[in-house]
């Protein structure tokens, strides 16, 4: 994996019956697997990259705080454990990434200007539209 190094105590990888292509080896072989990242206790991330991860996570964010991933693309184990963990890796390296703060601006005087212009030559070629009055 490349980027920030996961410690393997703050997750944990199980496997279970995947659905999907595999024929009969389906019903017999637990391949999916389910990745559980335990963001409360995680010494990887401080608070402000934690809430962003949370928001991250969307709907894979558990009751317990936990970040579970299943994966399931892949019919072995180690496929499926290898997307599941750099799934994670992603994750992680987005919540890292700390967002540019935005700074109110203000449009230039150009600018205005330009834009009523527009608006005044719109609202020439609209009047123009109207009814026409023949005044006698």
């Amino acid at each position: 994996m490349k980027g920030v190094a996961i410690p393997e105590s703050d997750f944990e990888l199980s496997f279970v019956r995947s659905a999907g292509p595999g024929g009969q080896n389906v019903n017999k072989v637990a391949t999916a697997a389910q990745l559980r990242f335990d963001l409360a206790r995680t010494a990887l991330l401080d608070e402000r990259a934690k809430a962003r991860l949370r928001a991250l996570a969307g709907t894979r964010l558990t009751g317990a705080d936990e970040i579970l991933i299943v994966a399931r693309t892949h019919r072995t184990q180690e496929g499926n454990r290898r997307e599941a963990l750099g799934r994670l890796q992603e994750l992680i390296t987005r919540a890292l990434h700390v967002p540019k703060a935005r700074r109110a601006t203000k449009p230039t005087r150009a600018s205005v200007e330009r834009r009523l212009a527009g608006k005044a030559q719109r609202q020439r070629h609209k009047r123009l539209r109207g009814t026409v009055r023949h005044d006698d």
